[in-house]
């Protein structure tokens, strides 16, 4: 297979260098042998391969970018994110190709981000950080977190990662999902229709579902209102998921606890939006599910994965549904 492996200088993403590709290739075995594989980081390289690439992985930023019209044979796409509402409503994909992700590449790390967010929550850090900017002292006595209630949105790869390290530290965990198929690591699966349901009840809620027009703006004034004053938000899916304004004026009234937030409405983050003086929050550049010394060759398995399938007449297991936008 002709394979191209392509990102811009401004993509967010790290390039997948040859060694890293040649690597996963040979922990692939067969599947990975006897392919022809280019590399570009430009638009005149794209479109100097263009003419028999067969296989592009590039991140969603560079997919969007490039001019895929230029590539005939173009049969897979390799999105080097899990996400790919950037791309959404792929339009520019051609209907001919196969659309996947690498979901499942972030679990263990988002894991780790989700259950640290919930500990700071537990122990005011998001309220501390705002006192010592104001030089404030203000003691807040905090408990474990074993015994509390997390209500996850979204229990694939991001939230299940959360789940799992949530229940090692004994926080019960109900996974919101659409449909109520049991997650093995959630306490209790509802669906995305009861939330409204178990958001009295919960200690902290974190949003980790793809952004699609039916997720969009998914916590809002009216939700936010449900939570009890003591709860506290994490956002590791996409900022898109919450009503940002209502947020802000959430953690202004004291009407929730605090806030982590990872992921924001506009990406950086404008020097004069108004979540910057937002109290009882914390702020992370979009890091939460990073690990740099694992995340190109997580990504290259599961596009080998994904070439084992279609070689052996299987879906392919990171397959995009573009009708769900994920």
């Amino acid at each position: 297979m002709r394979i191209h492996l392509h990102e811009l200088a401004d993509s967010p993403f790290d390039p997948i260098t040859p060694a890293e590709f040649a690597a996963a290739a040979a922990l692939a075995g067969p599947i990975g042998a006897g392919h022809q594989v280019s590399f570009g980081t430009r638009f005149e390289e794209f479109a100097e391969h263009a003419p028999v690439i067969e296989a592009l992985i590039a991140g969603p930023h560079t997919i969007r970018a490039l001019d895929l019209g230029l590539a005939p044979h173009l049969r897979l796409i390799q999105s080097t994110s899990a996400g790919v509402d950037p791309l959404a409503p792929f339009d520019r994909i051609p209907k001919t190709a196969l659309l996947l992700n690498n979901r499942g590449v972030h679990a263990d790390r988002a894991g780790e981000f989700s259950i640290m967010a919930m500990l700071m929550l537990a122990t005011h850090m998001p309220r501390f950080a705002s006192n010592q900017r104001a030089k404030k002292w203000e003691r807040l006595p905090s408990g474990i977190i074993a015994g509390r209630r997390a209500t996850i949105i979204g229990v694939g790869g991001l939230g299940g990662g959360a789940a799992r390290r949530a229940r090692q530290f004994g926080v019960h965990v109900t996974g919101i999902r659409y449909g109520s198929t049991p997650h093995p690591d959630c306490d209790e699966t509802k669906n995305i229709d009861q939330l409204d349901e178990v958001l009295p009840t919960t200690d902290f809620l974190l949003l980790a579902c793809p952004l699609t027009d039916a997720t969009r703006n998914l916590l809002d004034a009216r939700r936010l209102s449900r939570l009890p004053a003591g709860a506290g938000v994490i956002n590791i899916g996409r900022g898109g998921l919450i009503d940002q304004a209502a947020l802000i004026a959430a953690l202004r009234g004291g009407q929730i606890a605090g806030a982590v937030l990872d992921v924001f409405a506009q990406e950086p983050i404008p020097a004069d939006d108004p979540i910057w003086e937002a109290p009882n929050l914390m702020i992370t550049p979009h890091i939460s599910s990073d690990d740099p010394l694992r995340y190109n060759a997580a990504t290259l398995a599961v596009f080998f994965d994904n070439l084992r399938a279609i070689a052996e007449g299987r879906v392919p297991p990171t397959l995009v549904d573009r009708v769900k936008g994920y």
